[in-house]
């Protein structure tokens, strides 16, 4: 396994392998992984040649008082982790390589990234897509495997690689959660072991709602309502947003008759969490 810091290093392998006739996947992450990463490293082994994971804190995703300066790492347990999966290089560039002197250039996505945490998170999907833009420039892979927990995300990034023809598949992975149902994340290793029961409520909460739409409740804000009232009976949540979408759009659905997301995040202690589900298939 290669570990590589330059971009011209990473863009020289990646030209190298694809000339040989080899298929690339990439899988982005910002490190401290776990067993929702290794999924992603699972499906990207699975579906190319050589596999390229980067590990990337990116700072143009965080706002001035989200948890930049305190985001959890561990390098080492990551290189391991990546060499258990079969990783061919590890991508792990510093923020003077990704981000030079005078850096003055974004991509936007516009429509979609108005809702969901787009709201609450200004500025977020510029610095997620502008990132990914850049990773797919170096790594140059043929797909990139995403996971579904962030929804929106995937959502974005595979408008972006739409709309400037990037030549890239963008797969989904279903989330991956822990034995209890909370949606594995690097941000739950904040949670003490009262609010990590409270986080619980997320999963319980998206059960409800999707019951409640096998049942046959087509108004989303009877929902939303049940959804509102399950996770604020725990003690330590604070809800940022509890939507139900279009899946593709994101758009508010006025009725349940036709396939929807819901979406949530939601505070817990310190730790914000995302979380989502299909409450309608068909």
């Amino acid at each position: 396994m290669e570990i590589i810091q330059k971009i011209e290093l990473m863009q020289g392998l990646s030209e190298k392998w694809t000339r040989d006739g080899n298929t690339i996947s990439l899988v982005p992450t910002m490190g401290f992984l776990h067993q929702g990463h290794m999924q992603l490293l699972k499906v990207g082994r699975e579906k190319g040649d050589r596999l390229i994971m980067s590990i990337f804190v990116n700072p143009i995703q965080f706002g001035p008082h989200e948890d930049y300066g305190r985001y959890p790492t561990d390098t080492e347990g990551d290189l391991k982790k990546a060499r258990s999966a079969g990783v061919d290089a590890v991508f792990m560039p510093t923020v003077e390589e990704m981000y030079h002197e005078g850096f003055q250039s974004t991509v936007t996505v516009e429509e979609i990234t108005r809702y969901l945490c787009g709201k609450s998170r200004p500025g977020h999907f510029a610095g997620v897509t502008t990132v990914v833009a850049k990773l797919f420039n170096i790594t140059k892979p043929h797909l990139a495997i995403f996971g579904e927990k962030d929804y929106q995300q995937l959502i974005v990034i595979k408008q972006m690689a739409r709309d400037l023809n990037m030549n890239i598949d963008i797969i989904g992975v279903p989330t991956v959660r822990e034995r209890d149902g909370l949606a594995m994340s690097s941000r739950n290793n904040y949670l003490s072991a009262e609010e990590r029961s409270s986080a619980l409520s997320l999963k319980k909460s998206l059960d409800l709602a999707k019951a409640m739409a096998a049942k046959g409740e087509k108004d989303p804000a009877k929902i939303k309502n049940a959804v509102r009232e399950l996770i604020l009976g725990h003690p330590f949540t604070e809800i940022d947003y509890i939507t139900i979408c279009d899946p593709e759009k994101l758009t508010d659905m006025e009725i349940v008759d036709r396939p929807c997301l819901l979406a949530l995040a939601v505070r817990v202690g310190k730790a914000r969490l995302i979380d989502n589900v299909m409450v309608r298939e068909n």
